[in-house]
């Protein structure tokens, strides 16, 4: 079939490839337009830009496939089936109705688990151990179009969400491969959604990735592993903004009665390991961004911070005891 690929991050990329080195015809690539990247906010191409022109393939950059002048590239092409990983903008009518076959995205839950624009990471986030992708036929609503086919992956127990997708792109993309085959020889079987089993996944903002450390240790652990890299776990100390790595519960640490309880967000260095207290058991830090520096290990931070007893992140000042 002739193919029109539709994404913009690099966890699209393993897709692009595999339609490339499948027996359909790649005849272009939708992507959203170059965007800022870095302190310098330099305009850049997405991931997908950059491989598909690498690969001869025509790039067509647009947020919106409905307006008229993407719509008037996209009818040029004539595509049987858009295929769309990761795109990133909303497509609607008239755009739906260009390809014969329609628009095809691979999603990185087990739909209806997790619609929306995070699944990964709020999979994380709520503990779950299995996910996996799925392909569907994109309508109006919020992915909630026929599933074509599923595959499944298991959450291991130290993923972050940046480890897991990487795992999906790529074990995904011959998912995505497939069901374009079983497109092209009528051999696709459509299932609609259950209505059981909804759970939503929007997008995550900064404001998100704040640690709240109140909570039990393993909803610290699984929010910062969640958010990681993207948007990027974060607290605050004494004012200032710092950047977490994911974290360890220690369900053993305060057994000891030589030690004292800490309470959410105190701090303590004790034999090169960096605690943080929660609502359950401390968690240790392993790596951290101080305000305006580089990452770094939490041990190397404490040496050089010389906190006083009973410094607590979201602690506002520190208080000497």
């Amino acid at each position: 079939m002739r193919v029109l690929f539709a994404g913009t991050p690099a966890v699209a990329v393993p897709s692009l490839e595999a339609l490339l080195a499948s027996d359909h015809e790649v005849v272009g690539a939708l992507t959203r337009p170059p965007a800022p990247v870095g302190r310098k906010r330099v305009l850049t191409p997405s991931p997908v830009h950059t491989a598909a022109e690498a690969a001869g393939v025509r790039v067509i950059t647009s947020n919106r496939p409905h307006e008229q002048d993407t719509l008037a590239a996209l009818t040029e092409l004539a595509p049987d089936v858009v295929a769309v990983v990761a795109y990133g903008a909303l497509v609607r009518s008239p755009a739906l109705e260009v390809p014969r076959h329609g628009w095809i995205n691979l999603h990185f839950s087990l739909l209806p688990a997790w619609r929306g624009a995070a699944p990964v990471q709020h999979a994380i986030m709520a503990g779950d151990q299995i996910t996996g992708a799925s392909t569907f036929q994109i309508e109006a609503g919020l992915d909630t179009g026929p599933v074509l086919g599923t595959m499944t992956e298991t959450i291991r127990p130290r993923d972050t969400s940046g480890e897991l997708l990487d795992r999906l792109a790529r074990a995904g993309a011959p998912l995505l491969v497939a069901t374009l085959d079983a497109l092209a020889s009528g051999a696709a079987d459509p299932r609609p959604q259950p209505a059981d089993g909804v759970s939503l996944a929007p997008r995550l903002r900064s404001a998100d990735a704040q640690v709240d450390w109140s909570l039990p240790a393993q909803v610290v652990d699984r929010r910062i592993r969640g958010c990681t890299p993207a948007p990027g776990a974060w607290t605050t100390l004494a004012g200032g903004r710092f950047k977490l790595g994911p974290v360890r519960p220690q369900p053993d640490a305060q057994r000891s009665g030589d030690a004292q309880p800490l309470a959410p967000g105190e701090i303590r260095a004790d034999g090169g390991a960096v605690a943080v207290g929660t609502g359950t058991v401390p968690v240790l830090l392993d790596r951290v961004a101080p305000p305006g520096k580089g990452w770094m290990a939490a041990a190397d931070w404490v040496r050089g911070a010389r906190l006083q007893v009973g410094a607590t992140f979201d602690g506002g000042a520190e208080v000497a005891r």
